[in-house]
């Protein structure tokens, strides 16, 4: 029989205790520079004692010229030497370096003094072309006498995507204007009058119909061949003339007419193209004259900066005379000045990886893809003494610009294919195929045997159906759709 007692033992164990202060500075290494902003911007409404930096060279904004030469002082040595010419070694065939400033980089910034670049300018208003919700409202109002079928017409306008094509269906759209479907079939099929033609229709297959009907050519072979795109997409020209029931020289000139049409109406129109990744890290290439090499930095136009205002702390706390007062503002000032160290530290992290990873792959940077390395996390955490998960941390999420364009920080590691000085990463190798088949004769289309055969003799040890995975990763079809492709754009 079991009995229950009471003891009192004493055991030494070891466990992780994460501070409040620690799970947050593990969370700001995981945010990116826009969303590090965001963050930021919050514990500026919370804490009185924190103030966001003032443009570097600070001062007045009453001396702007004075406040950019200070700002660019060290930098003239650096652009005059970097733009200078160098034809030696490899580096002088490289794309521009990566250039952060664009037409658009002062739209919304604070403090901007010059109004001669203004979207909204007397001259760019004279000037400037109509968007194509400008150009459907003014045939809305034209067509559409009811006011509430007016007023659908404008939601259904702001529902069309980039190509001119509404994708919802009848039963959601009538649920969610409150339109009885009757009433909306008719708005819509009004809606698909108007210019361009092809406009609102719900797949290519539509778009299409309405612009051949526009022009008086949609006869019964021309369903036909409308009704089986699959086939004029995979180049099988016998197939398709023998479901239209022409030959294939009639057929040649119904895909000709195909062609000259528009699958998306919307694209004539002008779009504001936005860069939607921002890069938190930027590097550029050094001259010979300053050592060669590559400079790793952040961006400063989108990393926040904030500082703890000591002298209002000074002065606040001398006039605190309840303690919860003092206590409150002691408390403050702990996280202000913890929050500024977070952020040190962060960057001081960022960059630390972000310069090992550029010079692990710097043959990618000079030469290109077919040279990236294979890289793991574990070997970047070897380096710069870090465990692997700060360096997961630090790279997901975050871009840097580059050279050769702006890539996630992922991007770089890869799996190795083949063991020891053999290795290959896995994207140079994807690089390699693709290249193959881009250069590949239409005489002599390569399999995926044939690719795994010529990988073999530049070192690659590689399975066939590897070589099929990343082919299909690339979206590249097989031999024997390339063969009809590469004939079909040769008789044409």
């Amino acid at each position: 029989m079991s009995t229950i007692s009471q003891r009192l033992d004493l055991r030494q164990t070891q466990s992780l205790v994460m501070t409040p202060q620690l799970q947050q500075a593990i969370k700001l290494l995981q945010l990116n520079n826009m969303e590090l902003s965001e963050f930021i911007e919050g514990e500026l409404a919370q804490n009185p004692l924190l103030e966001k930096a003032e443009a570097e060279g600070g001062g007045e904004t009453d001396k702007p010229a004075e406040q950019e030469e200070k700002r660019d002082s060290m930098e003239n040595e650096f652009d005059q030497a970097w733009t200078g010419n160098e034809t030696e070694g490899p580096a002088h065939d490289m794309p521009p370096d990566f250039d952060p400033g664009s037409p658009m980089a002062n739209v919304g910034a604070g403090g901007n003094r010059s109004f001669d670049d203004m979207d909204e300018s007397f001259e760019n208003r004279l000037s400037r072309e109509k968007t194509l919700r400008e150009h459907l409202q003014e045939q809305l109002q034209i067509t559409f006498d009811d006011p509430r079928d007016r007023m659908i017409g404008a939601l259904l306008i702001d529902m069309l995507d980039e190509g001119g094509y509404l994708r919802q269906e009848m039963k959601d759209l009538s649920e969610r204007l409150a339109c009885a479907p009757d009433r909306l079939d008719k708005i819509i099929w009004r809606l698909k009058q108007f210019d361009p033609a092809g406009i609102f229709a719900r797949d290519l297959k539509e778009c299409l119909s309405v612009q051949l009907e526009d022009q008086k050519k949609l006869d019964a072979p021309m369903r036909a061949l409308l009704g089986n795109l699959e086939l004029l997409a995979a180049h099988d020209h016998a197939a398709l003339a023998q479901k239209c029931g022409v030959n294939e020289t009639y057929l040649q000139d119904m895909i000709g007419d195909i062609r000259a049409l528009n699958p998306k109406p919307a694209s004539k129109f002008d779009h504001m193209i936005v860069q939607t990744i921002v890069p938190d890290v930027i590097m550029k290439r050094l001259p010979k004259s300053m050592g060669g090499g590559w400079r790793v930095e952040l961006n400063a136009e989108t990393l926040p900066r904030v500082l703890v205002n000591q002298q209002y702390y000074a002065e606040i706390s001398a006039r605190a005379k309840e303690r919860k007062d003092r206590e409150y503002l002691s408390q403050q000032l702990q996280s202000a000045n913890w929050l500024v160290r977070a952020l040190d530290q962060r960057a001081k992290t960022i960059i630390k990886t972000a310069a090992e990873i550029v010079e692990e792959q710097d043959a990618f940077f000079l030469y290109g893809v077919e040279y990236l390395k294979p890289m793991t996390l574990k070997d970047i955490a070897g380096k710069i003494s870090m465990h692997e998960s700060t360096v997961s941390r630090v790279t997901s999420n975050k871009y840097i610009g580059t050279p050769r364009g702006i890539f996630e920080l992922k991007y770089f590691f890869s799996t190795a294919l083949g063991d020891g000085a053999d290795a290959h990463s896995s994207e140079a190798v994807k690089a390699k195929i693709k290249t193959m088949i881009d250069e590949e004769n239409v005489k002599k289309i390569l399999s995926d045997d044939a690719i795994v055969d010529r990988l073999k003799a530049e070192g690659i040890d590689i399975a066939r159906r590897t070589v099929a995975k990343y082919r299909e990763a690339m979206r590249i079809p097989s031999s024997v759709q390339r063969r009809r492709q590469k004939k079909s754009k040769k008789v044409e």
